[in-house]
């Protein structure tokens, strides 16, 4: 199989690819996975062989999911692997944002040259006193891999911590510390907290989720940071909160061409998971992935269909991504069963308009079987294993 790398892929990641199996290349011609970083995808024509694409990281904005989904070729990311990293540039925001290090630190370049840099100094450093953290409160909006470790750190840090997710899993919900006040509305988040972090995926729903309307409901000089997406909060609506003081600080890792420059504004340029042990674990976790789903026909982590994984216990494995809809499942088995096959276990799960099922069956199906899957109506492609 051919796994085409389309950025610089950690090599412990790589690695993981038997080479009796797998060719890794940088070439997508024919290619059955892709591991990718953050090459833009949306204009690249896609092979016909490829099943599979796994985005080291989270985000997904660079790969075009729709068209993914029509082909069957299974998306994945990996949750969580640059949890930590993130976490630790959201502290470093919380300090900066508080204390005017960057502004502190940019000022103290411009006495270069003067005469008695100690008494300048110490003159001038009162134009950037910010208050400490401690004792402050802090929303999370979100409560997913990072924003529960954001939640717990700032905790330690002798923060009141206010966290907001209605889609809290159970995995998170273990993880979070119980002295995180858990509040069902961000309406309680806006009108209490001194700090706002948010750290939700970009959907249509989150798009602009921070605009006039949540500014208008936050307390004064509130210090909003940014760690998810820049779309998230709506540009000309931070703008004219930071002119008018509503806004005292705006911490964003993704800059944007009307964002730089702009008083107050704290502008890191994408640096949340760009540490040597993210990349890796990123690298580490699409490979597994990959591997899992080319191999077994295991789905873990995908965003664009539903998870499915169980170990392989039968002599074949047939694995089907179609659409869902009604009475799918007795036409697949039908076929199968037709031919004399057992069905020794059945897999089936459903994640909006798009399904997948999992067959273990006793011996591998005919030719002319796998062709009737494959015509099945709202069939987009089947694979056996």
């Amino acid at each position: 199989m051919k796994i085409c790398t389309m950025n610089k892929i950690a090599a412990c990641g790589t690695d993981r690819f038997d080479a009796a199996k797998y060719t890794v290349t940088e070439e997508l011609a024919g290619a059955d996975g892709v591991m990718v970083r953050s090459a833009a995808m949306h204009d690249i024509a896609l092979p016909d062989t490829l099943l599979a694409i796994a985005r080291a990281g989270a985000g997904v904005n660079n790969i075009p999911l729709d068209k993914c989904s029509e082909a069957g070729i299974a998306v994945f990311n990996t949750p969580g692997a640059n949890a930590n990293a993130v976490k630790e540039l959201v502290l470093a925001g919380l300090l900066l944002s508080s204390r005017k290090v960057v502004q502190g630190v940019e000022w103290a370049k411009s006495l270069k040259g003067q005469a008695d840099v100690g008494k300048l100094v110490e003159k001038g450093k009162g134009q950037f006193v910010g208050p400490e953290i401690k004792g402050k409160k802090l929303g999370v909006i979100g409560l997913g891999a990072i924003g529960v470790l954001v939640a717990n750190a700032a905790l330690s840090l002798g923060m009141s911590v206010y966290g907001y997710d209605p889609y809290l899993s159970v995995k998170a919900a273990w993880n979070l510390s119980p002295a995180v006040h858990h509040v069902t509305d961000p309406a309680d988040i806006y009108a209490s907290c001194d700090y706002i972090t948010v750290h939700v995926p970009l959907t249509p729903e989150t798009r602009g989720m921070l605009n006039a309307e949540s500014f208008a409901a936050m307390r004064d000089g509130v210090r909003v940071l940014n760690f998810s997406r820049d779309s998230l909060v709506n540009s000309a609506d931070m703008l004219a909160a930071l002119a008018s003081g509503k806004v005292g600080a705006y911490v964003v890792d993704f800059p944007t061409e009307e964002m730089l420059g702009v008083e107050n504004v704290i502008a890191i340029p994408h640096l949340g998971a760009s540490t040597p042990e993210s990349e890796d674990n990123c690298a580490v976790m699409a490979a597994d992935e990959l591997m899992d789903y080319l191999e077994n026909g295991n789905i873990t982590h995908s965003v664009n269909y539903p998870d499915v994984s169980a170990p392989r216990t039968s002599a074949c494995r047939i694995c089907v991504l179609h659409r869902n809809v009604p009475n799918m499942l007795a036409s697949l088995s039908a076929l199968v069963s037709g031919e004399g096959i057992n069905i020794e276990s059945m897999l089936n799960k459903s994640r909006g308009e798009y399904a997948y099922t999992i067959l273990d069956v006793a011996k591998r199906p005919s030719d002319d079987t796998v062709s009737a899957l494959n015509g099945v109506e709202n069939v987009i492609r089947v694979r056996v294993l």
